[in-house]
């Protein structure tokens, strides 16, 4: 099969601004290069463009210096040195370098060779940086950094969480794996000893969360909006759409997807053959089979999910296979490392790097999937020469991410050799794709209630929370485990570490599903336009991204049903 993209993850970008052995982790060093930016006289559309690269390679060299630290503190949050070289990052060099940034863009907007730049290469980025410069003010900058501070106790908090079972210290994730055992018992127990533990931080986490949601709150007021979600809209450039648009993909979720999820579940809890399907019984398989184990190594892991990509394209097993020689992966569950899954951008070298907590369930390989697909679009749009546009607004982002999970898993026959394994996967899949919206429309309208209603008290919280999870989630029963329910939103870090990045996954999801679509009746076609859009990519507008991939820009009622239609479809034709 030919190449999708002929990509080369080793050209280097050789600093020409900044010094070749500048240190980006001290000041002293990174002031002069802000001076010398700001007192270059502009005379010309060429001087300005040149201004704009130096300007992109310098924020880039600062951005890796940044991800370097935040990568070795998640790959070991017990680690004092690390925690501390991060943390130095954030309290002595980040405050100071947004003034700087903040002088940068406006002194742009004031160039009078700004209007006289092609603004089909500049105009997104020029909307950006207006933008920014309306959003910036000095009194945020310390509380930046003191929220920034509250994320990292939220992750070394988490990091720290494990269980005991059967004498065996177990993090949480290499806990999880034993709610995909046939027997009952099992993963009841195992379910009440990993919500207790979570249980045990719930006042340390309220108290954190109080304070990040009046803290949000002050910095929003300080740049002039009534609330931090409005503040969060501007700030995250969500240019193309509304919060009153948010509020149709919680109803087109609620009229269309909940009822598919009902059937899902209510099936599930047929072939299990209980008469309450309990929140330790959506992870097992329905027929009571063995659980799926893919891999027992993470060098099994590394290998298989390089075939299956290579199937899909041999340039992307190529560019996977680089991420493992140049240890751009660390995938294991262990003590100490953050919880969760990401895919950080070494800004400077242009190359991606993946952070996993693997213990060898069929979950691993779609988050290898997942990840993958943000680790192409940062190889895809390495070209990009700005640095504006190898960064691209998270919405589409995770349309790369979706659309890997969705047209790789064909390809699943790599880890699974018997039929009826694969097939199981491949539903799994397809039943994550569905299942995973109307917990987007649960965590987003909770946070839009959350930021509207800042002074609200932990009661009202409580039940607004449960309110809004009985609204998209139907089927299982919490019945005795009221304390645990209350306290489920705790485990969505999102909630504590990226405020209002939730909504992404399902407008991305939507779009993910039409490249889907599409790849049922020409996937090297769905696949060639998927990899033409990242290569983009945040150099288009929103909906432009969408339609290079093959996808509408739309995630109400009437672009969900008829994917729902075609995956229930597709179920049904699974036959499990």
């Amino acid at each position: 099969m030919q190449n999708l993209v002929q990509v080369d993850p080793r050209r280097a970008f050789p600093r020409e601004f900044v010094p070749r052995d500048a240190d980006m982790g001290d000041w002293a060093q990174i002031e002069p290069l802000f001076g010398a930016l700001r007192e270059r006289a502009i005379t010309s559309v060429e001087e300005l463009e040149a201004w704009l690269a130096d300007i992109s390679e310098l924020s880039a060299a600062i951005a890796e210096e940044r991800a370097t630290r935040y990568i070795a503190m998640t790959r070991q949050t017990d680690d004092a040195a690390r925690e501390a070289a991060y943390q130095e990052f954030i309290e002595h060099i980040e405050p100071r370098v947004k003034p700087q940034w903040h002088a940068l863009e406006t002194l742009y907007l004031a160039m009078p060779y700004r209007r006289l730049l092609p603004m089909a290469l500049y105009g997104v980025m020029d909307r950006i940086v207006e933008n920014d410069v309306a959003l910036y003010r000095d009194a945020n900058v310390p509380l930046e950094t003191q929220d920034a501070l509250f994320m990292k106790d939220y992750q070394k908090r988490t990091g720290a969480m494990t269980v005991r079972y059967h004498g065996e210290e177990l993090t949480l994730p290499q806990a999880a794996k034993h709610l995909e055992e046939p027997d009952r018992s099992v993963r009841q127990e195992v379910w009440e000893l990993v919500t207790a533990r979570r249980l045990q931080d719930k006042d340390a986490l309220e108290d954190l969360y109080d304070k990040m949601v009046a803290l949000r709150t002050q910095i929003a007021v300080n740049a002039g909006f009534e609330n931090y979600r409005d503040y969060a809209f501007r700030r995250r450039r969500r240019f193309d759409y509304t919060p009153e648009d948010c509020f149709r993909f919680h109803a087109g979720v609620e009229r269309a997807t909940v009822p598919l999820v009902r059937q899902i579940l209510e099936h599930r809890q047929r072939l299990l053959g209980v008469d309450r399907l309990r929140p330790w019984d959506v992870l097992v398989d329905p027929r009571h089979r063995p659980p799926l184990r893919p891999f027992a190594t993470m060098a099994e892991l590394i290998a298989g999910t390089e075939e299956v990509f290579r199937r899909v394209d041999s340039s992307l097993g190529d560019l996977f296979h680089f991420m493992w020689e140049e240890k751009l992966l660390d995938l294991d569950s262990r003590k100490g490392k953050a919880p969760g899954g990401y895919q950080s951008t070494l800004h400077e070298k242009r190359w991606p790097f993946i952070f996993g907590n693997a213990v060898g369930r069929d979950d691993d390989i779609r988050l290898m999937l997942h990840e993958g697909g943000h680790a192409f679009h940062t190889f895809a749009s390495r070209e990009q020469p700005l640095i504006h546009y190898r960064t691209t607004p998270y919405e589409f982002a995770e349309v790369a991410s979706m659309s890997m999970e969705l047209l790789a898993s064909r390809h699943l026959d790599v880890f699974y050799r018997n039929p009826d394994d694969y097939q199981r996967s491949v539903r799994a899949t397809l039943e994550d794709a569905v299942t995973i919206l109307p917990w987007v429309a649960t965590i987003d309208a909770f946070q839009h209630w959350v930021y509207t209603h800042p002074t609200h008290t932990r009661d009202e919280r409580r039940r607004m929370w449960g309110d809004t999870y009985r609204r998209f989630n139907p089927v299982v029963d919490w019945s005795g485990y009221q304390e645990a329910l209350d306290f489920a939103w705790h485990r969505q870090l999102h909630l504590f570490l990226s405020p209002f990045y939730y909504i992404e996954y399902g407008i991305a999801e939507t779009g993910a599903l039409q490249i889907w679509v599409h790849s049922l009746s020409n996937h090297r076609e769905a696949v060639e336009r998927y990899w033409q859009a990242l290569a983009l990519g945040g150099s288009r507008p929103l909906p432009r991204l969408f339609e290079a991939a093959g996808a509408k820009f739309s995630f109400d009622y009437e672009t969900l049903a008829p994917l729902m239609d075609t995956v229930a479809d597709e179920l049904a034709r699974s036959g499990d």
